[in-house]
């Protein structure tokens, strides 16, 4: 199965009809999923921010995260499960949509970014915490996370704008091919020229 015979196959699950048939259903989604990411974002925020020594300077770093990154991993997964729902919905425009797939790839960067600062800054959190600021390792990835995020939201709104009521277009049924233009023929011969009527009777002298 190709990627276009699989993405159709989504569109033609029941989930995906009951949304797409549903006056409501979509519109709930998607406040769901702006919302999930907002609180995902303004989470993260929070920690970068204290990374970078511009918010809550004067509290320990890793019980800070500690209590905010199950909030933002809850929402994450709130936001997952909306996003392919409705992904699902129309999934051959998504698939195509330059602003989806630049998203995508930010999500990608964001979640490796994240891992690059637990596995460098943060396995040293408990030395660098208690104070104002993270090590510079700490403040370049807390500032490329905020760049990410910031980026991925953006990238969210323009999906919205540029696929919104839009379809998989059909293709075109292939020309039909008439051979004797080939051969010289044509096609159709063109219709005869009409038969000349009657010679105008003489006028009457």
């Amino acid at each position: 199965m190709d990627l276009q015979a699989l993405l159709k196959s989504l569109e033609e699950t029941g989930v995906a009809k009951g949304i797409r048939d549903s006056l409501f259903w979509f519109p709930v989604l998607e406040a769901v999923h702006v919302m999930g990411l907002a609180l995902v974002f303004g989470s993260i925020l929070v920690i970068d921010l204290r990374a970078l020594g511009f918010a809550s300077a004067n509290r320990p770093f890793a019980k800070m995260s500690e209590d905010i990154l199950k909030w933002t991993w809850a929402a994450f997964v709130v936001t997952a499960i909306t996003g392919v729902l409705m992904f699902v919905t129309n999934a051959r425009v998504y698939a195509e949509n330059t602003f989806f797939l630049i998203k995508m790839v930010l999500l990608a960067l964001a979640g490796a970014n994240m891992l690059a600062f637990q596995f460098t800054a943060g396995r040293t959190a408990h030395q660098w915490g208690e104070g104002p600021t993270a090590p510079p390792i700490g403040k370049l990835a807390a500032a490329l996370s905020l760049v990410l995020w910031i980026s991925i939201i953006f990238m969210g709104r323009a999906i919205g704008f540029t696929t919104t009521g839009k379809a998989v277009e059909a293709a075109p049924p292939p020309a039909s091919v008439d051979f004797d233009d080939f051969l010289g023929g044509g096609g159709d011969a063109p219709p005869a020229p009409p038969a000349p009527g009657p010679a105008p009777a003489a006028p009457a002298n």
